[in-house]
């Protein structure tokens, strides 16, 4: 029988942060996973980790060069057999041990949605939080509601496998906004668990990659719901933002 899970993390060079990743998945109280790591053939120890590691009997780990982090998430597809996919790349975790069955007894309870998500909060590279996402995911969720952004976290994304695209090469570091748009189509039920459901490592993205991760969602925000509304919803964004940094009413 499959498991009901396919946990896929990604990972290169991360022996700083990578243990706290599988440490979460092994301390999972809910068994029906299995996990795989697809790593970009690391030089510092990554690999020795992985292997070393509890819970190996359901560990999957391939190490090879890769063209990036959309290819080797494509990998980690290809190999999984679960129902289910969560993708929690190194640095991130679950957020309590007992997440996975939460989430497991909504499927049950809500018989097999297309999506299943939840709440994200930040940590840093200690693993100490920082808060909660500043996008809070809402009650009800569906394709039209990306139109205003990544809403949901992609570590708190939660997708049935037979509805899933594989990761588009065009787009370097915003395929996975994409790639959550494409799901929201295909699925005909979304559901929301109510709660956090991972602690998200806050990247410190450079400013000229954070540029281009902007312009690559606009232009996928284009794609999909038209070019004239999305340059509006990017004045709200404007805004939006202006009143997150300077906590000034707008």
């Amino acid at each position: 029988m499959n498991p009901l899970f396919s946990i896929i993390t990604v990972s290169y060079n991360a022996a700083g942060t990578i243990g706290r990743t599988l440490d979460s998945v092994a301390s999972q109280t809910c068994g029906l996973y299995e996990h795989i790591v697809v790593d970009g053939a690391s030089t510092d120890g990554t690999r020795a980790l992985v292997a070393a590691a509890a819970g190996a009997d359901r560990r999957c780990l391939i190490s090879e060069p890769d063209r990036g982090l959309y290819d080797a998430m494509n990998k980690g597809m290809a190999l999984a057999t679960g129902d289910y996919l969560i993708f929690l790349n190194s640095g991130d975790k679950f957020h309590s041990t007992d997440t996975l069955q939460l989430i497991a007894d909504t499927i049950m309870r809500e018989d097999y949605p297309g999506v299943v998500y939840g709440q994200t909060d930040l940590v840093d590279d200690s693993g100490r939080r920082i808060g909660p996402r500043h996008l809070t995911a809402p009650e009800r969720l569906g394709y039209a509601d990306f139109a205003r952004g990544m809403l949901v976290c992609h570590q708190a994304f939660v997708v049935l496998a037979r509805i899933a695209p594989r990761y588009s090469m065009q787009y370097r570091f915003s395929a996975d906004y994409d790639w959550c748009v494409q799901c929201l189509q295909h699925s005909r039920r979304n559901v929301y668990t109510g709660a956090v459901l991972i602690d998200y490592l806050s990247e410190g993205l450079t400013t000229s990659n954070r540029r281009a991760s902007l312009m690559e969602r606009f232009r996928i925000m284009c794609r999909y719901y038209g070019t004239l509304p999305t340059v509006w919803r990017h004045v709200g964004f404007f805004f939006r933002n202006l009143k997150r940094k300077f906590n000034v009413p707008v």
